[in-house]
């Protein structure tokens, strides 16, 4: 197995990366097109989920996504966790462009998938590709609400905060030296992390918290009939706000964990006396 891995190498990484966020925005974007697009159409409307599904179907894509990803990658699934492994955890910076590739075409692949097999829904809720089901896809500032005013300025403080909640206890989870989920739960674990910022910090921006996540999808949706993907509800360019936010946000969170909490935690050594049994005391 192990030299089965080694003769993987970057292209195996790669393919893992892909596959991974592919999962991941599967059913990301399929359950928001469910809700809003299938939802529309309900008699009342709004019969197919609420955004608890959606937050929660985002953080099972990502547990998927990751346990699909992890044995060859790591499971990134997100060039902000990319970045901010290489900065704080020793990731090396050469594959830190590759990964982001793999990552925002997995998930403009999921995108084109979401938008085909829900074809007829969205042409029938929204028959220009307006604004109004652009949010299957993409981000917008307060989810494309205008009786919040919320525009891009504030949506960039939100997706910078959201995402270093994710790196930060990203980090925590999966440190070796901390305490981490046994059982292989820490996929799981990450996905509760999503549900959590969904609930938490969904309002203001749509908690991209992912460059991959939001830019993939948007450029899939411009290409198959949404003209106005770049923009907001206010006409403005709104696609670099979720692409710089997390960047910013997950070297924020990844350095405020190193900073309160890695730093001081104990090097790895042999476990002391009385932890765990000595060779000779097993004989």
């Amino acid at each position: 197995m192990a030299e089965r891995l080694k003769r993987s190498g970057l292209v195996g990484e790669l393919s893992a990366e892909f596959a991974g966020t592919m999962v991941l925005i599967l059913f990301g974007c399929g359950v928001v097109a469910q809700v809003v697009a299938g939802g529309a159409l309900t008699t009342p409307p709004g019969g197919l989920g609420n955004h608890d599904s959606i937050a929660w179907a985002w953080g099972i894509g990502v547990t998927l996504g990751v346990y699909v990803a992890a044995r060859l990658s790591g499971a990134h699934l997100n060039p902000a966790v990319t970045v901010a492994l290489a900065a704080f955890k020793g990731f090396p910076w050469r594959k830190v462009a590759p990964y982001a590739a793999a990552q925002t075409a997995g998930a403009f692949v999921a995108a084109l998938i979401v938008r085909w097999n829900y074809t007829e829904a969205l042409a029938k809720a929204d028959p220009g590709h307006t604004i109004r089901t652009q949010g299957v896809f993409s981000t917008l500032p307060a989810n494309g609400n205008t009786n919040l005013p919320v525009h891009e300025w504030g949506a960039f403080r939100d997706q910078i905060i959201g995402t270093a909640i994710l790196l930060l206890l990203i980090l925590a989870v999966t440190d070796l030296l901390n305490t981490p989920p046994g059982a292989n739960l820490a996929p799981f674990i990450v996905g509760l992390i999503v549900v959590a910022i969904g609930m938490a910090w969904g309002t203001n921006a749509g908690y991209a918290i992912n460059p991959a996540r939001d830019f993939g999808p948007r450029l899939a949706s411009f290409l198959t009939g949404y003209g106005g993907a770049w923009r907001d509800q206010y006409g403005n360019l709104y696609f670099w706000v979720p692409i710089l936010g997390p960047l910013i946000g997950g070297l924020l969170g990844a350095g405020l964990y190193k900073a309160f909490v890695g730093r001081f935690l104990p090097t790895a050594e042999p476990e002391p006396p009385g932890r765990v049994p000595s060779p000779d005391q097993e004989q």
